[in-house]
């Protein structure tokens, strides 16, 4: 049996590469939520508010549509 290293090397990289990805894209949902949070505790507007939430919720669609990307690749 013959390991193709190049190949098993660039699943790894590209793994890498997404996982900390798909972790900074959720974090910055989270930090997002958070901020709309201190936004509506301290009476600011509430269109810094929204936006902070808005863009929370795009953050999480990314993260979901990443993962049921990955998930088809592994179906089909």
């Amino acid at each position: 049996m013959k390991i193709d290293w190049a190949a098993l090397g660039s699943v790894f990289g590209v793994s890498l590469v997404v996982t900390v990805a798909l972790v900074g894209l959720f974090t910055l949902g989270i930090v997002g939520l958070a901020k709309q949070q201190a936004a509506s505790a301290q009476g600011g507007s509430g269109g810094s508010a929204a936006l902070a939430r808005t863009g929370a919720y795009a953050c999480f669609a990314l993260c979901a549509g990443a993962v049921a990307y990955g998930i088809h690749l592994i179906v089909v």
